[in-house]
């Protein structure tokens, strides 16, 4: 029931399909970072001897760390509906595991942001490396497989949608690959940013408390212990450009699958790929006959929905009036949404791909209904041969025109071109005009 009463798909329809990001980006796992994020500033103030924490609260607060659940993210969230401000209700929840004294010491000289420009941070590494990055080579090693599964099967090549020379299935699978590759491992490299600074970025609470104490040493510390890296010099605010380069490194990806899915929808269209059909799946509720590429056309729905927050979070976040306005940290809370709509598209994409098969007579048979194809290969010859306007002279000669193989080797026999090279052109056809297609792969 609650799924069917969800304002968002993500959470209603397709819920199942990205459960995992739960663990990630929801606003429990906010309030479960939230609490990591200041268990562990409080035991790195007592590891400098500004708290006394005794070993019973060194304990209950690790288990906490550990152990935290639902429950206690509502007993949380009950709170707030009296503080109106959720991270003063994670401090309040905190109070109760440690002494009277001690619990003065948490949030200690922070700032909300302290805390929430790690916690996101931390989130959305989690769930780049344990939920995107893992579909993302999940459905690269695919298309790979692909590739090498079709690397000899020969295949009319397309530039403005007209036909051009030929190419190989496989090897047009490989460039998805290649392209995919190289942002997924921009993805698994990108280094997020912490700031442990206080009101405004200058410990202006701490320095006065404790004067002797090197903050900013402690703040680089404590930061690079989280596996963030540290950035000394900000508003109230970290700013937004390490997500940001992240997102955009993401819509990238989603570009190179949305052109993925509309290639694959046009072969589909072409006949030269065919989708498997499953037991009492309807594909038309009116044409009983037709097998739709539903799950190439829900990615490219849901790619262009991801993509277009990641333009918000482009545009919106790196401006903050001033020190800080809330307009960011309303904004910040839909990267779920962004992962969401991107790990959902993937799983489409996975999932159509296990549909196809190759229906390697149509491709034969379009590669070779028009031999014009081959033309390329005269005015290359031409050009090798010195010969006076060559690529001028093959336009004369087939420019609009179309002919089979009789007709090709008829216009061979007639050019004025070396033997040696007009038995090449005359033993070449739109099978073999590969160049090194099979070797990229």
């Amino acid at each position: 029931m609650k799924t069917l009463l969800s304002i968002s798909p993500l959470s209603g329809r397709y819920r199942e399909k990205v459960i995992e990001l739960e663990e990630y980006t929801s606003e429990y796992a906010l309030i479960k970072t939230r609490i990591e994020v200041e268990i562990k500033y409080l035991l790195a103030l007592s590891k400098i001897k500004l708290v006394n924490l005794s070993a019973a609260e060194k304990t209950k607060l690790s288990s906490l760390v550990k152990d935290f659940d639902l429950n206690d993210a509502v007993k949380i969230k009950q709170i707030e509906d009296t503080t109106k401000h959720d991270v003063k209700a994670v401090e309040i929840f905190l109070r109760d595991f440690l002494s009277k004294e001690n619990s003065e010491m948490i949030h200690f000289g922070l700032t909300s942001e302290d805390v929430n420009n790690i916690a996101y941070r931390l989130m959305l590494r989690s769930a780049s490396e344990n939920a995107i990055v893992p579909t993302l080579n999940k459905l690269n090693n695919e298309l790979l497989s692909f590739a090498k599964k079709h690397k000899d099967l020969p295949l009319l090549a397309r530039t403005h949608g007209q036909p051009a020379i030929p190419t190989t299935l496989g090897k047009e699978f490989a460039v998805f690959s290649s392209r995919l590759s190289s942002q997924v491992t921009m993805l698994n490299k990108k280094k997020f940013t912490g700031k442990l600074n206080g009101a405004v970025g200058n410990y202006n609470a701490l320095h006065f408390a404790y004067p002797k104490t090197d903050w900013i040493k402690f703040s680089k510390t404590f930061v690079q212990s989280l596996g963030l890296e540290p950035n000394l010099v900000t508003t109230q605010i970290n700013s937004f450009e390490d997500i940001i380069e992240y997102f955009q490194t993401l819509q990238r990806v989603n570009g190179i699958l949305l052109d993925l899915d509309q290639d694959l929808w046009r072969y589909i269209s072409d006949g030269w790929l065919v989708q498997k059909t499953q037991k009492g799946q309807v594909g038309s509720s009116t044409l009983p006959q037709k097998i739709n590429p539903i799950d190439f056309e829900n990615s490219e729905g849901n790619l262009k929905l991801a993509n277009g927050l990641v333009e918000v979070f482009s545009r919106e976040l790196p401006v903050s009036r001033l020190q800080r306005d809330l307009s960011n940290s309303t904004i910040v809370r839909n990267i779920g949404a962004a992962l969401g709509y991107s790990l959902l598209a993937y799983k489409s994409t996975l999932i159509g791909l296990s549909k196809i098969g190759v229906n390697k007579n149509q491709i034969t048979e379009d590669l070779n209904q028009d031999w014009s194809i081959l033309s390329e290969a005269i005015q290359i010859v031409f050009r090798k041969e010195k010969i006076k306007g060559s690529y001028l002279k093959v336009v004369e000669l087939t420019k609009g025109r179309h002919f089979g193989e009789k007709e090709w080797k008829e216009l061979v026999q007639s050019l004025k071109i070396s033997k040696e090279n007009k038995n090449k052109l005359l033993s070449l056809t739109p099978s073999t005009y590969l160049g090194l297609a099979k070797k990229l792969i």
